[in-house]
């Protein structure tokens, strides 16, 4: 997610807590959280599936997902 589209979620939310939204921008606010969570989840996915566990015997392993889990 890019800087201007953060930068425009917080602009969007500034602006509900003041004046209120239109039905446009309420969409442009959903459509751009949604993305970020996207986003974020991917990073974090990422992010633990690069985490190895090291144990106090030194044997390493990394993370794997539980069965089932998408």
């Amino acid at each position: 997610m890019t800087e201007e589209k953060i930068a425009r979620i917080n602009a969007l939310a500034k602006k509900a807590k003041t004046e209120g939204l239109t039905e446009a921008e309420q969409a442009e606010r959903q459509a751009l959280r949604q993305e970020y969570i996207e986003s974020f989840r991917r990073n974090l996915k990422s992010q633990l599936d690069n985490t190895v566990v090291l144990n106090p015997d030194g044997t390493a392993y990394h993370l794997k997902q539980k069965k089932g889990k998408a």
